[in-house]
């Protein structure tokens, strides 16, 4: 029977309702004091690692994740034989090359690995990303038509694919060969590619369905490289080289941070550190990245303005970027990205509020519907994740929002919760003829939608999803990873804290409990409604904190009318490069009153 999570300095209701809870239960307790006695690994590391499930015996190990030491032989993975072969011929015969991407980070991300490699053999690729607004998802067999009229031999889709079966077929039907790299989950049976290599295809084996599609199209580099050597070739190409931009369509593709995908960021990171790849420095420098670039950078400076392309503009322009060598180009580029980058943020404050507002309404005093699909003409079809995020952030619960059209018909997209998988009950949606196309994966899902699908496709998730809801939101209590003073957070802990890294889905940032503190001087800045302030300890410590679109919620009122009396503090650390100088930044997460 699992051991009842043990309360947190008692508190059973914070500030914004949820329990503290201790992120370590007895057994990872005593796992943490033996890796802190038998490695040396300070005492609060040790706890963080054994509350992410490290053993002692992995310990060492895990602070140094290698690419060699976590990847699998690529041949593990279902239909990678036959497609690195295929591929591997077109390279030696030097054939005609297209590739259909995806137009987000991970489906450019993709096609820049798949660019790079190929030019490296001097091969230059046709390439088509899709307009997410004319074309949708997924190849469709127009854009085939066009490839295959200037000259393709051989197709490649990168992040799409393993649902289009018409388009593909379409394809072959007129002479040209298709190759299929992917990680969505499958509607149905898979489409007549040559070749498929998707870790969540049904017969695939591998474990490897945690992989984003640009992880994928490394062990395809990997496996090719091999089938190359085998025939002969020499001077093949350095694939570690490209680990930056496998790093990137990793942490913003937000698929669990574990096993070989954290040494891909890890590894990836220090790649991109060395500025390599002109288009990254240049969003970089365009998104005002300050000190060396680290996962939040990439998920939330530079991912963004990558996506902002395929939102409200063109769709290929992060491809492009990504793949250049050009320094001049990448910042002309990387400009045009970050202006779309504002718009589409000022686009998405006033749909959010919108369906702020629509969602507050819709659940009133009670507890609401257990998923959140939201609907409106009003909303530009590029932002539909962005509010679908933000929904499921502010009222935890999966959430879907949709782009109508004239017509009746809509395009959405959804954001889900751990423990529900809003990626299989959209697959199923499709499979009973609620809607008449979608998929995705457990966290993320896109829809279509006919005139009248709205109220029956609510009703089915509300249905199918209501259990595993419940679940997750009576586990939603906060856990902590350790209690800590203002005084304590410093550099040199910081520093320790990201050997544990990198953080996100599947390896949760550490949550730190700052006890009888007091929030001095906040005030609301930005554009977002974030509050700064100092975390004042009684011995005088202080620390820059911040706290995210807070202003107007319950967390924003306690910090601006109770900031004088001390409360309990919860959040993550970061580490601030202002003006190239470190300094320990809090990022508040929720306020709890001390019991009486």
């Amino acid at each position: 029977m699992p051991e009842t999570p043990r309360p947190f300095l008692d508190i059973t209701q914070s500030v914004s309702g949820r329990a503290w809870v201790d992120r370590l239960d007895t057994g990872a307790a005593r796992n943490a004091t033996a890796i802190g006695q038998r490695t040396g690994i300070p005492d609060i590391l040790a706890r963080i690692m054994a509350g992410r499930g490290v053993s002692l015996e992995a310990a060492e190990s895990y602070l140094e994740p290698t690419i060699r030491a976590l990847m699998p032989d690529p041949s593990t993975m279902a239909g990678m034989d036959d497609l690195a072969e295929r591929l591997a011929r077109a390279i030696t015969d030097n054939e005609s090359v297209a590739l259909f991407g995806d137009y987000d980070v991970d489906g450019a991300c993709s096609c820049a690995l798949m660019m790079r490699f190929l030019r490296h053999f001097g091969i230059e690729p046709q390439v088509h990303i899709p307009d997410r607004i004319f074309e949708g998802y997924g190849p469709n067999s127009a854009a085939m038509d066009k490839l295959i009229d200037a000259g393709a031999s051989l197709i490649i889709t990168l992040d799409c694919g393993t649902t289009s079966e018409g388009p593909i077929a379409h394809a072959r039907e007129k002479g040209a060969d298709v190759l299929v790299i992917d990680h969505h989950l499958a509607d149905h049976g898979l489409p007549p590619a040559d070749a498929l290599v998707n870790p969540n295809r049904p017969d695939d084996i591998s474990g490897l369905g945690y992989l984003c599609a640009a992880g994928v199209t490394f062990m395809v580099l990997v496996a090719v490289n091999r089938a190359l050597r085998n025939r002969g070739d020499t001077g093949l190409p350095d694939l570690l080289g490209l680990l930056d931009l496998v790093a990137l369509a990793t942490v913003c593709d937000v698929v669990p941070l574990t096993g070989l995908n954290r040494a891909f960021v890890v590894r990836g990171l220090e790649v991109a550190r060395r500025g390599e790849k002109p288009g990254l420095s240049a969003l970089a420098l365009a998104a005002r990245a300050s000190g060396p670039l680290n996962p939040y950078h990439l998920g939330f400076l530079i991912g963004p303005r990558i996506n902002a392309g395929g939102r409200i503009g063109d769709a290929a322009l992060g491809t492009r970027l990504l793949a250049l060598d050009d320094e001049h180009q990448a910042m002309v580029i990387a400009a045009q990205l970050d202006e779309l980058n504002g718009e589409r943020q000022r686009i998405e404050v006033e749909a959010v509020e919108q369906a702020a507002a629509t969602a507050e309404a819709e659940i009133g005093s009670g507890e609401g519907p257990p998923v959140l699909v939201l609907a409106s003409a009003e909303w530009h079809p590029g932002v539909v994740g962005l509010i679908a995020a933000r929904l499921r952030e502010r009222f935890e619960r999966p959430s879907f929002a949709i782009a109508l059209n004239p017509d009746g018909t809509g395009t959405g997209s959804g954001r889900s919760m751990p423990g529900v998988d809003l990626g299989s009950a959209v697959i199923q949606a499709v499979e009973t003829g609620i809607i008449p196309k979608g998929g995705g994966h457990a966290m993320a899902a896109g829809v279509s939608l006919r005139p009248g699908d709205l109220g029956p496709f609510r009703a089915f998730l509300a249905e199918k999803l209501s259990a595993s809801v419940g679940v997750a939101r009576a586990a939603s209590a906060l856990k902590i990873d350790a209690a800590l003073t203002a005084r304590g957070a410093n550099i040199d802990l910081l520093h320790n804290l990201e050997r544990a890294g990198p953080y996100g889905a599947g390896n949760p940032s550490p949550v730190f409990a700052f006890p009888a503190h007091r929030a001095r001087f906040p005030q609301i800045v930005g554009k977002g409604g974030h509050i700064s302030f100092s975390l004042a300890s009684d011995d005088g410590a202080k620390l820059k904190a911040i706290a995210f679109r807070a202003a107007g919620t319950a967390l924003g009122d306690t910090l601006m009318r109770d900031s004088e009396g001390p409360l309990h503090f919860a959040g993550g650390l970061s580490i601030d490069h202002y003006q190239g100088r470190e300094q320990p930044q809090f990022r508040l997460i929720d306020i709890a009153r001390p019991p009486r």
